[in-house]
């Protein structure tokens, strides 16, 4: 029938009308800014720094690998990678981001640095506050303004937060079992006595003194350039002396 469409769409608009004067579920209009809806968990605006620890500059998660800054879509991620390194929140010797930008006002919030980072590093942040009245150097947000609680993480994605921290925690077991293992290699490997090496090289076999009436036949040397080959066979065959010859009358 001609128009049962249009039918349909307003009777669901009449039902949401007249639902929104008595069930709370379809009132979705708030007073903003006085009133807020608190985001979804998967929700996403701008990336942040994940760091481990009190301190965000020994805690840092990110080693400035630069795989998000490749990857980035619109380029806006700047990374300078430090030329030393730093203990981090452990005491490990790490590289460090000297420099860590992100240009908000191109970020397309597309969230393929989360993807490809292999350290668990960058994640979705959920502010959208964000206007100014500078479009320059305000939405251009620098490390300091990027580094972010690993708690602040939890408060934000807690399901993935714990399935973060579970897996890097499984990384971590393995590592220091391995680490184990090789130290324990080492110093078993230090502790064993060392072989005994060889005073005395083999007897040389003398050589059997010729025959009288053999002949020994030597082998040409090989001159320059020309293809290497098996040396010939010896002959070793003794010469039979032939007979003396009978003087004619």
């Amino acid at each position: 029938m001609l128009g049962t469409g249009l039918i349909k769409g307003m009777a669901e608009t009449a039902r949401n009308f007249i639902g929104s004067y008595h069930d709370e579920a379809r009132l979705v209009t708030v007073q903003y800014p006085e009133e807020t809806v608190p985001p979804k968990e998967n929700g996403r605006n701008f990336p942040f720094l994940v760091f481990d620890g009190n301190d965000p500059q020994a805690g840092l998660r990110c080693v400035a690998c630069q795989i998000c800054e490749k990857e980035c879509p619109p380029q806006c991620i700047y990374i300078i990678k430090s030329k030393d390194k730093k203990p981090d929140h452990v005491g490990k010797p790490q590289i460090y981001p000297a420099t860590f930008d992100i240009d908000v006002s191109v970020c397309m919030s597309c969230q393929i640095c989360v993807e490809v980072c292999p350290f668990e590093a960058i994640k979705m942040d959920q502010v959208f506050e964000l206007s100014t009245t500078d479009r320059f150097d305000k939405l251009l947000l620098r490390k300091s303004d990027l580094a972010k609680p690993n708690t602040y993480y939890h408060q934000l994605h807690p399901t993935e937060a714990m399935e973060v921290d579970g897996r890097l925690a499984e990384d971590k077991k393995k590592a220091e079992a391995k680490a184990k293992a090789d130290a324990e290699a080492k110093a078993k490997a230090a502790a064993a006595p060392p072989k005994a090496a060889a005073t005395a090289s083999a007897p040389v076999p003398a050589k059997a003194p010729a025959q009288p009436g053999s002949v020994t036949v030597q082998p040409a040397p090989a001159s320059a350039g020309a293809p290497t080959s098996s040396p010939p066979a010896l002959n070793t065959t003794p010469v039979q002396p032939e007979a003396p010859k009978e003087a004619k009358p």
